[in-house]
């Protein structure tokens, strides 16, 4: 049972929680111990409460998660776990990630109370409205950057946002494409905005929105401002690695028939995944030493 729970939470989607490291990482906090401990708590504290909203996400779909080729094979859809047992996980799972984030830092905590709102509000309605069910999950990225920064009080960069809102609406549009091209015409039964979009309608925003992302990271780098702030020009020298990956992930989505679970995606291909560990890496050494 405790398997059960523990997928039903799905860990793998923790990894979109590792956007509140952003703030820490282009704040020149990352070797300060004190506000490392204080992210990496935050993390907990998030991975608790979307586990929690996932779980209701289950709940709300059941029935459609039952039709579904994959995830009917989630715990809640095929039965192993009991809808009586999720929702009281799911209730303790939000007080409880709710209460430790206030206790964390009140600021943070407002800023999981908003995300939880939205997403609820998703789970039981946005998530039928074309175009807004995007653009919600890709606030949700956002809010995690937010959570990041004001846990540790630091001046929450706009050009940390906007990057983070374009790259998210490219993962989450790119989800949508595989979803359409998985189910085909039974896409409509499963999800309801599915009806209000086609594959070449996803081409033309999935193109604006990569073209949108690579020109948003570039003028970041670029922007005197935030040469000032880090405190060098060789930032622009990562520019490359967020191009191989865009790339890599559309050659994936559009060669592979992939994208459908962009979490588990950028973990098991190993070229995106080089990709993703040399960016690192690189803008650590240009950040800190």
């Amino acid at each position: 049972m405790p398997v059960y729970i523990l997928k039903s939470m799905r860990p793998a989607q923790w990894t979109k929680n590792f956007l509140l490291f952003a703030g820490l990482l282009f704040s020149h906090n990352l070797l300060s111990l004190v506000l490392l401990l204080k992210v990496v708590a935050g993390f907990g504290i998030f991975c608790l409460l979307t586990g929690g909203i996932y779980i209701i996400n289950d709940l709300v779909d059941l029935k459609k998660d039952q039709q579904h080729p994959l995830k009917r094979q989630r715990p809640i859809a095929a039965g192993k776990l009991s809808v009586s047992l999720a929702k009281k996980i799911a209730v303790i799972l939000l007080i409880s990630s709710l209460v430790l984030a206030y206790e964390l830092d009140s600021s943070f905590a407002l800023v999981c109370l908003s995300y939880a709102g939205m997403m609820l509000a998703y789970t039981v309605y946005l998530k039928k409205i074309a175009i807004l069910d995007v653009i919600v999950i890709s606030l949700g990225f956002v809010l995690r950057a937010v959570a990041g920064a004001v846990i540790i009080h630091v001046e929450i960069s706009p050009w940390l946002l906007v990057c983070t809102l374009f790259l998210s609406l490219f993962l989450v549009l790119s989800k949508r494409r595989h979803e359409m091209v998985l189910l085909g015409k039974e896409a409509n039964n499963h999800r309801h905005s599915l009806s209000e979009y086609s594959p070449q309608l996803l081409d033309q925003m999935i193109a604006v929105v990569t073209g949108s992302a690579l020109l948003a990271y570039t003028l970041y780098t670029l922007a005197p401002r935030t040469q000032t702030e880090v405190g060098t020009t060789y930032l622009i020298t990562t520019i490359p690695f967020v191009i191989f990956g865009i790339f890599r992930y559309l050659y994936l989505v559009y060669k592979g028939n992939q994208g459908g679970n962009p979490e588990i995606l950028i973990l098991s291909d190993k070229p995106l995944v080089l990709d993703v560990v040399l960016w690192i890496v690189v803008v650590v050494l240009i950040l800190y030493f």
